[in-house]
């Protein structure tokens, strides 16, 4: 089994930018496992679907905006680069994940933004797709100026990527149920 099989657009227009004003009325996705049959119901209802035995596990992880699109330097080859972590901060260094992985070696400068406002160095391999690198600037007030996607909003980016308290960002998307 490959990682690649794994990939799924999600488009745009489904991401939510900002989360329900009551959380229990998120959407919910509930598939019955012997007859396949879904329904859309909301959070609110998910104890409908418990027994008294049953256990509930929560997940408390939060998701910052970390996908940045740029270009390589010299070939001006497309990149997408997801940040997975910071390693530490007063070097500016990041764990990520690169796309195409290829492309992207030891030594190559990566340009983000319109106007490549922000550069950061591939200084070394870790996975088949991971990288660690690090942003190159001396002013941090002249990178407030980055470009963003539109999954994500400018203050995010910088934040981010300076490291400043990053702002936690929340997707309206349908959480699976399996019913037995």
């Amino acid at each position: 089994m490959k990682l690649s099989q794994f990939r799924f657009d999600l488009p745009l227009n489904l991401i939510a930018q900002n989360p329900t004003k009551k959380r229990e009325d998120s959407r919910m996705m509930v598939v019955h496992r012997k007859t396949g049959q879904m329904e859309n119901k909301h959070f609110r209802d998910i104890l409908d679907y418990f027994d008294d035995k049953d256990v509930f596990v929560v997940n408390n992880t939060k998701v910052f905006p970390a996908r940045m699109y740029g270009r390589k330097e010299k070939t001006g080859a497309k990149i997408e680069v997801f940040l997975l972590r910071e390693l530490n901060k007063p070097n500016r260094l990041w764990d990520v994940i690169v796309d195409p992985a290829r492309k992207i070696r030891v030594g190559n400068k990566l340009y983000f933004g319109e106007n490549e406002e922000l550069v950061a160095e591939v200084i070394d391999n870790t996975t088949s797709r991971g990288r660690t690198i690090r942003f190159l600037w001396d002013d941090v007030e002249e990178n407030k100026k980055l470009s963003y996607t539109p999954t994500q909003s400018k203050s995010s980016i910088f934040m981010a990527i300076a490291s400043c308290a990053i702002p936690f960002h929340t997707l309206r998307s349908p959480v699976s149920f399996q019913y037995k």
